[in-house]
């Protein structure tokens, strides 16, 4: 059975996992840096990479040694590549080079992007392709035909926001702390969702995008009226979040024949609320719900590994000079969103 070691340091969280071809998880370390960053308010990149430079190697040999294995027991070496803090992600993507080479290993370069893609299926073996992905994280918003490792067709993607990165503002705003997400979840299960007028951009229109910018701001004023209280106006914001996602998805779903499933993906998706809304969509149209347990919706190695496992048996290897990426499509041919710039 193929095994494939799994590096992860995009972002804020340094991960290492082994994980077999058939989808059994053998081991899974993870370091976070809350603490370093929750003083800043969000995080800085200088200081990710320094810690994930400290946490990496000691992380590999802690899911080697949880495993009882050695690195020559390992078939293959997958690291994110991209995107994400280029410090970090460069962190990752050399190490991962180094033990390749090293080891004589092949080297599977992953797009973060593509490990939240496809964790759906390393949670549920029965997945299968193509289904419709609402992938929805702290940097990204967009709605996918994932047709299969490497092919991707993206169908809508923010044209300002990600909703989480709506959610850090938003907790940032209340003085919720950080990180923010679970903190506006946690408020909002307290709170009135109908008590504060917020708005929900892009609702009801043709086109297919996301836009999270306007509904930030209508929380800033909200706040700074002093008219409501912290609870209600995270309930507001976290319902107005919903019902965005929620139609959008409802009308890709009309442009979605064919698929498996309604999946998602990514960190937001840890929310049970927006969770507990997609769910029902689904069933509104006869589709199974596919997430991933709440830990695999997080930055995290198991889902990089799997990823690669996947790439590799489709055939999808890559030589040691290939690059780190801070931005990486999973659908390179889509057209550029209006306003989203490079961030499309």
């Amino acid at each position: 059975m193929t095994i494939i070691l799994g590096l992860e340091s995009s972002c804020d969280e340094t991960a290492a996992a082994l994980v077999t071809a058939d989808g059994r998880i053998l081991a899974h370390r993870l370091a976070t840096q809350e603490d370093a960053h929750r003083p800043y308010g969000g995080v800085v990149p200088e200081i990710a990479a320094r810690a994930h430079v400290e946490a990496l190697s000691p992380l590999i040999e802690a899911a080697l040694a949880d495993a009882k294995m050695t690195l020559a027991d390992v078939d293959v070496i997958a690291a994110t590549a991209g995107p994400g803090l280029i410090g970090g992600v460069m962190v990752g993507l050399v190490t991962g080079k180094a033990l390749a080479h090293a080891a004589d290993k092949p080297l599977v370069a992953v797009n973060h992007l593509e490990g939240h893609a496809l964790s759906p299926r390393l949670a549920d073996p029965t997945l299968q392709f193509p289904y419709l992905l609402l992938l929805v994280s702290g940097g990204h918003c967009q709605l996918l035909h994932v047709k299969g490792p490497g092919d991707y067709a993206r169908l809508a993607t923010t044209i300002d926001d990600a909703a989480g990165e709506a959610f850090d503002k938003t907790a940032k705003l209340l003085g919720l702390g950080y990180p923010g997400g679970p903190q506006v979840e946690k408020a909002a299960a307290g709170g009135d969702p109908r008590a504060v007028p917020l708005p929900r951009p892009l609702v009801g229109t043709a086109e297919p995008h996301f836009s999270f910018a306007g509904l930030k701001s209508a929380v800033m004023r909200a706040v700074q009226s002093g008219r409501y209280a912290t609870q209600d106006i995270a309930a507001s914001f976290q319902q107005a979040v919903i019902d965005c996602l929620v139609d959008r998805t409802r009308r890709a779903l009309g442009d979605s024949a064919g698929a498996t499933a309604l999946v998602v993906a990514g960190g937001v998706a840890a929310n049970q609320a927006i969770r507990a809304a997609l769910e029902e969509l689904a069933a509104a149209h006869d589709l199974p719900f596919v997430a991933p347990p709440l830990w695999l919706c997080t930055d995290n190695a198991a889902m990089i590994a799997w990823a690669g496992a996947e790439r590799y048996k489709a055939g999808l290897i890559d030589d040691l000079t290939v690059p780190a990426r801070p931005r990486w499509p999973l659908d390179p041919a889509a057209e550029k969103a209006r306003g989203a710039g490079v961030k499309a």
